[in-house]
């Protein structure tokens, strides 16, 4: 064994090495009487004396270097041995250490990703906008005037007379199209704002919206699009049915409803017996919204959908309580 390889190896077993005993044990197979370094030593008598010389240098040079590095651990664990004596008295060094606690994705931004994800496969891309925003976008931009009975559908936080906490996110398609010219298919999601607070609403919840814009968009497209997002965020073939709604910025409007994802559309409690659960609703989107943003109604054909993530989450894990997602008790979450 040369100079350099006992070096690596020293180094490595001091290192490892957190007693006296230890560390005494490590210096006598290093410098003991019988030790490598001494071994060495006695291998210098074949060397001529030149050659003695310059390898007897390095070898006293190697010795004090081990030496210093034993003194060096020596201090290091006598005071890390009296730190602990001094300790005793006060911390039980039996007991097991502190788990570190782990967080969990929330759930609600586990299926708002989910959602997301679905949609951006089909090619929509993602939009965001302001949560405080204008009463035109809001509203009027959107075929509900100030006079609108409409209006009462959303129960607003108004902050100025023209400005409010936005109650939906479509005033991020009306942004999107005054920006850029069709064809279009975006979606936009975020945080949305009610006067409304019970078991199933909450004055702040989650919303994604889409829309999709271009020459030839039919019904039949926006129904192919719902089913099989459907499909994908509850698993399995699920059976949709369209039923006609009422929305001031679509024409027709639908409301979507897929099979019971609990009874699989026999009727339980969860469907009320219906065998159906309503999702989301959706339409062709009004000619005076497009109007609103300057696009040629004549030419042009779209389709908008809206989503309360909330809701799909509940449906999707058996959630029977909107307000255990804001209530942060770790109970819940880590079921997530």
């Amino acid at each position: 064994m040369d100079i350099d390889e006992i070096k690596r190896s020293f180094i490595k077993e001091i290192g490892e090495v957190s007693t006296l005993p230890a560390l005494y044990e490590v210096k006598s197979r290093y410098i003991g009487r019988k030790g490598k370094v001494n071994a060495l030593f006695k291998d210098l008598k074949e060397l001529s004396p030149e050659q003695r010389r310059e390898k007897g240098k390095l070898l006293n040079e190697l010795k004090g270097w081990i030496e210093e590095k034993i003194r060096e651990k020596e201090k290091e664990i006598r005071e890390t041995e009296a730190l602990r004596k001094e300790l005793e008295g006060r911390i039980d060094f039996t007991l097991p250490g502190r788990r570190i606690k782990i967080g969990n994705i929330h759930p609600l931004n586990i299926v708002l990703k989910e959602i997301i994800d679905i949609f951006s496969s089909m090619g929509f891309s993602l939009e965001e906008g302001p949560e405080v925003e204008l009463d035109y976008y809001n509203f009027e931009a959107l075929n509900i005037p100030k006079d609108h009975p409409a209006r009462d559908m959303h129960d607003t936080f108004y902050i100025t007379e023209g400005t409010l906490l936005r109650t939906h996110t479509s005033p991020v398609q009306v942004r999107v199209m005054k920006k850029k010219k069709p064809p279009l298919r975006i979606i936009s999601a975020g945080k949305v704002y009610r006067r409304d607070s019970d078991p199933t609403h909450s004055p702040m919840f989650h919303q994604v919206e889409g829309l999709l814009v271009d020459e030839d968009v039919k019904l039949a497209d926006l129904k192919g699009v719902l089913s099989e997002f459907a499909n994908r965020i509850f698993g399995g073939r699920r059976r949709t049915r369209f039923r006609p709604s009422y929305f001031p910025f679509t024409e027709p409007s639908l409301e979507v409803d897929v099979e019971c994802v609990r009874c699989g559309g026999k009727g339980c409690s969860v469907c009320k017996g219906t065998g159906w659960l309503e999702i989301l609703g959706a339409g062709m989107v009004h000619p005076e919204v497009f109007k609103a943003v300057g696009y040629d109604s004549g030419k042009y054909v779209g389709f908008a959908f809206g989503l309360g993530v909330e809701r799909i989450t509940m449906l999707k894990y058996g959630i029977d309580d909107l307000r255990l997602f804001f209530e942060n008790d770790l109970r819940f979450l880590r079921q997530f």
